[in-house]
């Protein structure tokens, strides 16, 4: 069921015309992972249209009061929202990490699944965003890219 939410938050947040980039578990699951997760990772554009699409795309598939909470002041103030459904359905929604990353640092791919096409970060930004950090699942993920990215580059 949890498949079926994802994937529906990624069509919803397509169909409304959210500019969004996947990161996180997810991504890494995209790209050819056997690791599972609990979450979403999306890094957003934030202005007030975007978070206003970006809370219809929500609300179509969650409808939910909560979701009016995500905007603009609260994504300048916390930089990660985590939006947790009734149905325990978790989102992590990212303005920034820290001066690093924002939405215009991340280099995305289209990939098609069950036949929507999802906006997920690229194998070389999911490495950077991943490489420096102490979590135990990130470092396994960090060692999936790099084997990912020789496979990719000697082709």
């Amino acid at each position: 069921m949890r498949y079926a939410k994802f994937l529906a938050v990624l069509k919803a947040l397509k169909d409304k015309g959210v500019e969004y980039v996947l990161v996180g578990g997810y991504a890494v699951i995209l790209h050819g992972s056997q690791r599972t997760t609990t979450h979403l990772d999306i890094f957003v554009r934030t202005t007030d249209e975007n978070l206003h699409k970006l809370r219809e795309a929500l609300k179509s598939v969650f409808n939910e009061q909560s979701i009016e909470e995500i905007t603009v002041s609260e994504l300048n103030e916390y930089s990660v929202l985590r939006f947790i459904s009734e149905e325990e359905i978790t989102i992590d929604i990212i303005s920034n990490l820290g001066e690093m990353f924002s939405i215009d640092d991340l280099v995305f791919e289209d990939i098609l699944v069950d036949g929507n096409s999802i906006r997920v970060a690229s194998l070389e930004t999911l490495f950077k965003l991943k490489q420096n950090t102490y979590r135990p699942i990130d470092q396994e993920d960090s060692l999936f890219i790099s084997e990912m990215l020789k496979e990719k580059f000697k082709k």
